[in-house]
């Protein structure tokens, strides 16, 4: 069948464009928009939430479900207080913060490249009749009960690895593993962040997918280079190559005063190299810190060599927003086609689509039969089902959803059992069995292995 051949294609160059994209088909947008929004907090619509839904997934089967020697929790999101007494964040967690005096607003002393919205001009905020830096704690504090003291205070979690330190001991024993091993769990973070910015990039609510992996102090090089390997094939698989990914090393004046070694994972955003995922050696310091504060010894006696030792400690903490949103870069792009005609997709990797195909009926009087042949696929597959509009606008807003696969069911399709299927990138066509179309499309849709 005849094809729209690709005349330019743009890769995303404003994140207005990526922005607007969002809330129009429903994949972020701002939450509490009826009331004006709330500044570093996003809502995910169906298409957000099934993209996230998807990266979840692919996450906890390649680290918890593909591996013996890791175990997933789903930990609250609140601890005990004094878990952030032990972890340093109640004393140290901060940012420095001014005070603009012409412009009210506040920005982190460190971050100062923004132009001040009271000021002629393009001056920068560095221009502005500035406060002294002072120390900014990013906890979020909640109070439990009806108590008001000081005793009722609480934190909702900064990250969530210290709840994985509190759960070692009982995971292993209920677990039966021996060290080397980890544990992993994806859930919600919160940071009082002084200036949400980029998008989703930098929130207050966001979403963490960490793995603490516990190993002998001899082995901790080795387990280090092992999971900066393992993260590092992760994102291949999503796409992500050599020209958007890559890996940048602390250098020894940025290391925690705990840490041995760690290296960030950046992606090329419109605004810059930035992280999304993190890769620490992070040695002792948590299970120690937390055995002196606790009460409660957190070593282990290796059976063997009677040798007892505080595990060391491999972290790797993945943004699932910042994920996300590097997905959604990385798909965007804007095409020409021959004719003069303009579209714009999503390209993202098939098997993280949040919709996997589209069932669009040439009419609706073929309705009942697309409808059945939309149940089957609904079995196993995200779907969605559209007969509204010509045929070539479904196509486009289905490019927009990032929807890899259409089946158009024609008026043919009674007679012959066959349907057409499009494919989004290369809008080639083609025609197969309506029977065959599960099986074609599993084959494509296939998760990495």
């Amino acid at each position: 069948m005849a094809v729209d051949r690709v005349k330019s294609r743009r890769p995303l160059q404003r994140m207005e464009d990526l922005v607007s994209l969002c809330a129009r088909r429903g994949f972020v947008f701002a939450s509490s928009e009826i009331y004006g929004g709330i500044n570093g907090f996003w809502d995910y619509g169906p298409l957000g939430a099934e993209l996230k839904q998807n990266l979840r997934g692919f996450w906890w089967q390649r680290v918890v479900r593909e591996r013996a020697d890791v175990e997933g929790i789903d930990s609250a999101i609140i601890a005990h207080p004094r878990t952030w007494e032990a972890s340093g964040h109640v004393e140290h967690f901060s940012d420095p913060l001014v005070d603009c005096r012409t412009c009210k607003r506040r920005f982190r002393a460190d971050q100062l490249d923004e132009p001040c919205p009271e000021a002629p001009g393009e001056r920068r905020v560095e221009a502005c009749d500035l406060t002294q830096p002072r120390n900014f704690n990013l906890m979020l504090e909640t109070r439990i009960g009806a108590s008001s003291d000081a005793a009722a205070i609480a934190y909702l979690r900064a990250e969530t690895c210290q709840p994985i330190f509190n759960d070692f001991k009982r995971v292993r024993e209920v677990a039966r593993q021996k060290i080397p091993f980890g544990i992993a769990q994806v859930g919600k973070a919160f940071r009082n962040e002084i200036n949400p910015r980029n998008f989703t990039f930098r929130s207050r609510e966001f979403e963490q997918a960490e793995l603490e992996f516990f190993c002998h102090p001899s082995e901790r090089e080795k387990w280090f280079e092992h999971w900066r390997e393992e993260r590092l094939r992760f994102h291949r698989d999503l796409g992500f190559g050599e020209d958007v990914l890559r890996t940048r090393p602390h250098a020894p004046g940025e290391l925690a005063h705990y840490a041995k070694a760690a290296l960030d994972i950046e992606f090329q955003f419109p605004f810059g190299w930035q992280e999304i995922e993190g890769v620490h050696d992070r040695g002792d310091w948590d299970l120690s810190r937390h055995g002196e504060y606790s009460g409660k010894h957190l070593g282990v006696t290796d059976e063997v060599t009677k040798e007892h030792y505080v595990p060391m400690v491999i972290e790797t903490s993945l943004g699932i927003d910042r994920l996300a949103l590097a997905l959604l870069v990385h798909a965007f792009a804007e095409e020409e086609l021959e004719g003069g005609e303009q579209r714009t997709l999503l390209r993202f990797p098939p098997f993280l689509a949040p919709v996997q195909v589209a069932v669009l009926p040439l009419s609706k009087k073929l309705a009942e039969p697309a409808h059945a042949l939309e149940r089957e696929l609904r079995r196993r597959l995200n779907v969605f089902y559209d007969d509204s509009g010509n045929i070539g606008r479904r196509y486009r807003r289905q490019d927009e959803a990032g929807t890899p696969f259409c089946l158009t069911y024609d008026f043919d399709s009674p007679g012959d059992g066959r349907v057409t299927v499009r494919e989004r990138d290369s809008m080639e066509q083609v025609r197969i069995a309506s029977a065959e179309v599960g099986a074609y499309l599993a084959e494509r849709l296939a998760v990495p292995a």
